[in-house]
């Protein structure tokens, strides 16, 4: 299986500009109307033909796993530029809001992309992986500036934060959900030599 980052780099500019404009536009549509969205919409809102979408992307799994993917990186990367700009644990808190809402707003991806990926239990160890890689900088980040306790987990992390994301089938969940990140995030700051 050729992994994303190899094939973006193999691909004219042409056509790396028609596969980030298909992953943007299928990312907005599976998160309007859910996977079962119509491709020739996706095309069209891509701005390309439905040939070129099948060029880049020949089933609509893989168009799924693809948009899944992207977003799971984009996540991880955006750790790195938090940190940059803000303190450790208003990055880490940033992140965590964020990645709920993110999560939360695709739930309905789970089921196709549990049939897209069999076989390929690679790709989810593989997300999984990138996402606790991030959790682990920003939480050591926050450990060692004093921000956060120093015995936290980030596998315990982002099994809290994927319990979180069960909620966004109830109304105003994107409040409850950010109220919850914010307790979290008290509860990791408890303790820590800065909050003394």
């Amino acid at each position: 299986m050729v992994s994303a980052s190899v094939e973006s780099r193999t691909l004219r500019a042409d056509a790396q500009r028609n596969r980030d404009a298909l992953l943007t536009a299928a990312t907005e549509a599976f998160a309007e109307h859910g996977t079962e969205t119509s491709l020739e919409d996706i095309a069209k809102r891509a701005g390309v033909g439905i040939g070129t979408l099948y060029r880049h992307f020949p089933t609509r799994d893989a168009l799924v796993v693809a948009a899944y993917r992207r977003g799971v990186e984009e996540a991880c990367d955006n750790a790195t530029r938090l940190l940059a700009d803000e303190p450790s644990d208003e990055a880490l808190l940033h992140w965590m809001s964020s990645f709920v809402d993110y999560v939360a707003s695709k739930r309905g991806l789970a089921m196709t992309l549990k049939q897209a990926s069999e076989g390929h239990d690679e790709l989810f160890a593989d997300m999984r992986a990138k996402m606790l890689a991030s959790l682990q900088t920003m939480t050591d980040a926050a450990a060692a500036d004093g921000r956060i306790r120093r015995d936290v987990e980030p596998a315990d992390l982002l099994r809290t934060l994927g319990g979180l994301c069960m909620m966004s089938d109830q109304a105003e969940w994107k409040e409850q959900a950010r109220r919850m990140v914010a307790l979290l995030m008290d509860g990791l700051r408890y303790g820590a030599p800065a909050a003394r």
